[in-house]
C-alpha cells in the first residue's frame, strides 16, 4: 500500500517552463507533492500541455493567453518567478478561478535582488560611453577615440520613473556618479535623501538621464508618448527596464531619428515574444544606427537572482500544493 508521501507526489502534476539550467536542482522541494514536467519555453508546447497539469511554472517568453486558459481544464495555479504579470491574462485567470503567484509583493525578499537595477545601469553606461559602437571598431582594429566621444554623468540629472524598489536602488547609483536625482511616482512616497520628488512634467523636462521602473498597467501603456518626448531636453537619454509598452515605440524611434533623444537603451521591447523579432522596428533601426542599445530581457537574468527568484517561488508553489492536497 502506498503511504502519504507517494500519494501526494503523484497527486499534482507540475509544468514548468522556466530555464533552470543554472540551478536545476531547484524543483526538489517539489517532489514530495507533484510530479514535474519540463519543456522548452514555446507557446503551441503551452498549449498542448497545459490541459494535463494542475499547475503552472510560468517563463515570461509564452504568454498565459485565452488559447492556453481555455485548454487549462486542471488548472489550479500559475506561479511565476517575476514581479511582472503581463505574461499572463491576470482577467481570465480569475474568472477562471486560477490563483497566480508571483513576487510583487514579496518586499523584504526583493530587497535583496538588485540585477534589474544593475542592469538599468550598465546600459545609461552603455549608452552615454558608446561602448557597443567603441567596441565593435575596437574589434575591427579602428582605434577611434574622438569618433566616440561619450558624456560624463557626475553634474547631471538623472530622473527617475517608479520611485520602488529598483528605483531607489538605481536613484543611490546616481548619487555615487555624482548626480542630482528627481524622482516622479504615482504614489505618495517618501524620498531618500538627495532625492527630490516632482511630477511627470518636471521628471520630462529637467532630467539628462531618464531611467523607467514601474509596472505596466492599462492606465500607463505608451505613457512615454510624442508628446512626452517632445518634452525633453534634447540629447536626453532614455533608459527602460520595466516593460516595452510603457513606450510608444514609434515615437521612441521618431525622437532617436530626430537627435531628441540623444540615445536610448532599452532591456525590454514590445512584443517580445514573437517568433520573428528580427523584423521588429527597434532591432532594425539598432542594426542601422549608433545610439541605440538592446539587450534581450536580461534584467532579471543572473546566475544568483534567478537561483533566488525560483526558490522562492517553488518555496510558494509547494505551500500551494501542500494546503490543497
Amino acid at each position: 500500500m502506498e503511504d502519504g508521501t507517494e500519494m501526494a507526489r503523484c497527486r499534482w502534476r507540475v509544468l514548468n517552463m522556466a530555464d533552470i539550467a543554472a540551478c536545476p536542482a531547484v524543483f526538489e522541494p517539489l517532489a514530495t507533492v507533484a510530479e514535474v514536467v519540463s519543456l522548452p519555453a514555446e507557446p503551441s508546447r503551452l498549449v498542448s500541455a497545459i490541459g494535463g497539469c494542475d499547475a503552472y511554472f510560468a517563463s515570461l517568453r509564452v504568454r498565459v493567453d485565452a488559447e492556453v486558459l481555455e485548454r487549462a481544464a486542471r488548472l489550479r495555479v500559475i506561479a511565476t518567478p517575476s514581479t511582472g504579470l503581463d505574461h499572463i491574462d491576470m482577467a481570465r485567470a480569475e474568472t477562471r478561478g486560477i490563483t497566480v503567484l508571483s513576487l510583487k509583493d514579496d518586499t523584504e525578499f526583493l530587497a535583496g535582488i538588485t540585477a534589474t537595477a544593475e542592469m538599468a545601469w550598465a546600459l545609461l553606461l552603455a549608452t552615454v560611453r558608446r561602448l557597443p559602437w567603441s567596441f565593435a571598431a575596437a574589434r575591427r582594429g579602428e582605434w577611434a577615440r574622438d569618433r566616440f566621444r561619450g558624456h560624463q554623468l557626475s553634474g547631471k540629472t538623472l530622473g527617475i520613473l517608479g520611485y520602488g524598489r529598483l528605483g531607489r536602488m538605481v536613484a543611490r547609483y546616481g548619487k555615487a556618479f555624482g548626480m542630482h536625482v528627481l524622482a516622479c511616482d504615482t504614489r505618495d512616497v517618501r524620498p531618500e535623501a538627495g532625492v527630490r520628488i516632482v511630477d511627470f512634467d518636471t521628471w520630462l523636462r529637467e532630467s539628462d538621464v531618464l531611467s523607467i521602473h514601474i509596472h505596466l498597467t492599462a492606465g500607463n501603456r505608451h505613457v512615454i508618448d510624442a508628446a512626452a518626448f517632445a518634452k525633453m531636453k534634447e540629447g536626453a537619454v532614455l533608459v527602460n527596464t520595466s516593460r516595452g509598452a510603457v513606450l510608444d515605440e514609434a515615437a521612441l524611434l521618431d525622437a532617436l531619428r530626430s537627435g531628441r533623444l540623444g540615445g536610448a537603451g532599452v532591456d525590454v521591447i514590445d512584443g517580445e515574444w514573437s517568433d520573428t523579432l528580427a523584423d521588429h522596428p527597434l532591432i532594425r533601426y539598432a542594426n542601422a544606427s549608433e545610439n541605440l542599445v538592446i539587450s534581450p530581457h536580461t534584467g532579471g537574468v543572473t546566475f544568483e537572482s534567478q537561483r533566488m527568484a525560483y526558490e522562492r517561488m517553488v518555496g510558494k508553489l509547494r505551500e500551494f500544493l501542500a494546503k490543497e492536497a
